[in-house]
């Protein structure tokens, strides 16, 4: 059975990723730390296939003590939510150590880390996949300390593939060629690929010889994710679909596929 153990909302004072939190209270400052900068996953939406993924999210903070440790969490859940009590979802870091991973630039600033592993074989579903807010904890030598429930937000995504196969080849100027394809994202709940249904993918075509390509049409994904249109062949021209993306599954585009025309 597939265990679920990370989403258990963590109560007052239970330990978050090593430290001991408070009763839950809104953002705070007390003293003179400031966090300045948060990146999750090199600035990049969190993309997970099949297999487990793991990230770093990492937080730049400043105080005239210098920087003693850091803490994350992401969490999902409408705005105004408290994350520690009503969070839809909660994930702690790998890590339970004291201190983080701190990396000092001066006498004041460090920037601290930690990392986070996503798993489609134990805990990740596909209604996992959306926007989840991040969490950040800064602490100073001085006892100063910091906290924001929702510094930044960062993309939870199913891996998108996208193919593409026009036929038949050779094939004589003005016949008709007939492209296909299909658009599929990891599965979560199955740890495959499922096609991705009902959604817009542009076809398009480059002559050969040059690297622009041109949108021709947009046809939307079947119900197994399969895609099929028909085109003119005129001259040797690469063909390949392209998928935009959206909120819970990235962009994908096709390897183009050359079509000899005779």
């Amino acid at each position: 059975m597939r265990r679920r153990a990370v989403f258990a909302v963590l109560a007052a004072g239970a330990a978050l990723g090593g430290l001991t939190v408070p009763a839950a209270q809104a953002d705070e400052t007390v003293g003179d730390i400031r966090i300045t900068n948060v990146v999750v996953n090199g600035g990049k939406s969190i993309v997970v296939d099949a297999a487990d993924k793991t990230i770093t999210v990492s937080m730049t903070a400043t105080d005239p003590s210098g920087i003693w440790d850091a803490d994350f969490y992401l969490w999902r859940g409408p705005d105004g939510t408290d994350p520690y009590d009503n969070a839809d979802g909660y994930i702690v870091p790998n890590e339970d150590t004291t201190p983080a991973d701190c990396v000092a630039s001066s006498a004041t600033t460090s920037t601290c880390s930690k990392t986070f592993t996503f798993e489609p074989d134990a805990w990740l579903t596909n209604a996992d996949a959306g926007t989840w807010k991040v969490g950040v904890q800064a602490f100073a030598n001085d006892d100063s300390r910091a906290e924001r429930w929702a510094y930044t937000t960062t993309r939870l995504q199913r891996h998108s593939k996208l193919t593409v196969n026009a036929s038949p080849e050779p094939i004589a100027k003005g016949g008709t060629l007939t492209i296909t394809g299909k658009l599929t994202r990891a599965n979560w709940d199955t740890l495959d690929y499922r096609g991705y249904t009902n959604q817009p993918v542009k076809l398009q075509y480059r002559k050969a010889g040059t690297t622009t390509y041109t949108t021709v049409k947009t046809v939307y994904s079947s119900s197994t994710g399969d895609l099929k249109t028909t085109a003119t062949a005129s001259e040797d021209v690469y063909w390949r679909w392209n998928f935009a993306g959206t909120s819970t599954t990235p962009a994908a585009t096709a390897t183009g596929d050359v079509v000899d025309v005779q």
